[in-house]
């Protein structure tokens, strides 16, 4: 991490300092009250909602979790995206302690928070932010500290996501390989933006300190190695790893090595800029008849192969404000006025490929309407859907290899799912 902490601050909604830490004594707690002086002259200026400021010479970065503002402060030439991560990694371990950050949950346990920064930061750089291994040695009740307890070997060790001594009956691990499909269409039905959001989650359940390996069909290593696939080999673009991956092996050889944390954690995220052919398809044409009623037919079409079918499908369709006495028919699936969202919601739990519906909907307006009518809101229309066994991107785990001294027998479960992310068709 390039360029150290200054100090560390817990602030409220009103800019109020509920808990700070000083690393370097070379800022003041009168920072915090310049910062949010500084934040609440920005409010007016949508250009300036970034999360890092500067002013004589400090650099304050923030982020904002519920009522809580966690600040960053530092008189050094720092790498500002490095400083935010590890805000987000101290809401996460608040999260594991507290169940919740919120203020409430500081003012209740700020011994516990004043332990914890201790030993999440020293002399303004991070060292351990994996929560299941501070809460071995940091308990949250006071009377099990009383017994001065040895650090777990993690924070020793040089695989500090992972203590020794991990033991299970039955050695498992769950990959799931779960893409999120973002697309946006304009009102001429082209297609503005798309993309595929992919990560790897993983929940492992392995004894010992095991080595792990994973094999992708991904087209650089497989040039790498002078072979072809079987498939198709992909492309990916912006891979995030977790801390627990040997990046010099994956830039070496694009082998994906690691000792994994124990239970859940998401080993790899990526990212897929290539033209995405939406998977569900909705046209929409609406009637009006005078001032009196409005009609909708609507057809949804899946756009991806028969043997692949979508589960929990969800269309929220806009519908004016004033719309009344809803009159609705489908071909699959129900649907209900959703009043205080001011749309129809189709809900189908099944939908295969290669197959459309239909919904027809019928609305009345009151019989009064003011003079001057606001102008009609112009809402998208909005998918929401899961596939399972299916990858838009083509990834394929090609294998996972687990091994550990013991030589004991792991099994090895691989799971895919597609499902809607940013999806909206503005067609109406």
């Amino acid at each position: 991490m390039s360029g150290a902490a200054s100090a560390l601050f817990l602030l409220d909604i009103k800019g109020r300092v509920l808990i700070w830490r000083d690393y370097r004594g070379d800022v003041t707690a009168a920072q915090a009250e310049r910062f949010f002086t500084k934040l609440i002259d920005r409010e007016d200026d949508p250009q300036s909602q970034d999360p890092v400021m500067y002013e004589n010479g400090v650099t304050y970065m923030f982020i904002q979790h519920s009522n809580v503002y966690l600040m960053s402060a530092s008189r050094q030439n720092c790498n500002a995206a490095s400083h935010l991560l590890f805000l987000h990694r101290i809401v996460d371990v608040f999260k594991h302690y507290f169940e919740e950050l919120e203020e409430e949950s500081l003012r209740d346990n700020f011994v516990v928070v004043y332990e914890l920064l201790d030993e999440m930061m020293d002399f303004g750089f991070p060292q351990f932010t994996e929560a299941t291994i501070l809460s071995e040695f940091i308990k949250t009740d006071a009377y099990r500290m009383e017994v001065t307890q040895r650090p777990p070997m993690a924070v020793t060790n040089a695989v500090s996501w992972r203590s020794e001594g991990i033991r299970y009956k039955k050695n498992e691990v769950f990959l799931d390989v779960v893409e999120s499909v973002n697309i946006l269409v304009n009102s001429n039905g082209q297609i503005i933006r798309s993309d595929v959001v992919g990560a790897l989650k993983m929940r492992a359940f392995l004894s010992g300190m095991p080595e792990c390996k994973l094999g992708l069909n991904d087209k650089l290593l497989l040039e790498a190695q002078g072979r072809t696939a079987k498939g198709k080999a992909i492309d990916l673009d912006d891979i995030k790893f977790h801390q627990c991956v040997r990046l010099a092996r994956f830039e070496n050889d694009r082998t994906i090595s690691f000792i994994p944390p124990d239970g859940s954690f998401d080993l790899m995220t990526y990212r897929l800029s290539t033209q995405v052919k939406p998977l569900i398809w909705v046209e929409a044409q609406v009637e009006r008849h005078s001032r009196s009623r409005i009609e909708f037919m609507v057809k949804a079409r899946s756009q991806f192969k028969e043997r692949s079918t979508a589960t929990n499908v969800e269309i929220e369709l806009p519908v004016p404000s004033d719309a009344t006495n809803p009159n609705i028919r489908t071909s699959m699936g129900s649907a209900t006025y959703a009043p205080e969202n001011d749309a129809l919601i189709w809900k189908i739990k099944s939908f295969p490929g290669n197959k459309e519906y239909m919904l027809r909907a019928e609305f009345s307006f009151p019989s009064v309407t003011a003079e001057e009518a606001a102008p009609e809101r112009k809402a998208p229309i909005r998918v929401k859907f899961e596939i399972p066994y299916f990858t838009v991107s083509g990834i394929q785990v090609r294998y996972l290899k687990i091994i550990e001294k013991s030589g004991y027998q792991s099994l090895p479960w691989v799971r895919y799912i597609t499902m809607a992310g940013e999806y909206e068709l503005r067609l109406m």
